[in-house]
């Protein structure tokens, strides 16, 4: 009997898992600089939901703007921690600041130029193609995964992108 209610429990939180992953991530990824950081701070929204004894006597409506929220904090966490890195005096960096080429001021500008371009372009595609392009190359999520997070077929993604 204590097995199935187990395997129970289990089935619920990976249906869970599965309903609301994608949006979550889909949130994450726009608030944070890279996909690892996005995906690790979905893995402390889903333990905070498995920690917290109450969570399962939510009703489903209500799981997923406990889940929102968490998410939020959780960035909001993210950027505390990340505020508080040690800075490096200019003085210090004067010497090897131009040792990689990328950052001369001549390929920072060309590189800005290249970007004012890209933005102008992108700016003349519809909302939908523009976050498209953005679940593609932004964060570099698979035709499937985007359909997932746009609620989408994959067929439609794929049309998007060409």
């Amino acid at each position: 009997m204590q097995q199935s209610s187990i395997a129970l429990k289990t089935t619920l939180d990976a249906e869970l898992y599965q309903r609301t992953a994608p949006a979550l991530l889909a949130y994450l990824l726009r608030q944070v600089n890279s996909r690892e950081d996005a995906e690790d701070l979905l893995l402390e929204v889903f333990l905070a939901a498995l920690e917290n004894k109450r969570f399962k006597d939510i009703a489903l409506e209500k799981q997923l703007t406990w889940l929102k929220t968490v998410a939020h904090n959780k960035v909001v966490d993210y950027y505390r921690r990340t505020g508080r890195r040690a800075h490096v005096p200019l003085v210090q960096m004067e010497e090897s600041i131009y040792e990689r080429e990328e950052l001369e001021p001549e390929q920072v500008a060309l590189k800005r130029e290249e970007f004012a371009k890209l933005h102008q372009t992108m700016r003349t595609l519809s909302k939908t193609q523009q976050e498209v392009l953005q679940l593609r190359f932004g964060h570099n999520l698979n035709c499937q995964e985007i359909a997932a997070v746009m609620g989408k077929s994959e067929g439609a993604v794929r049309m998007l992108l060409s």
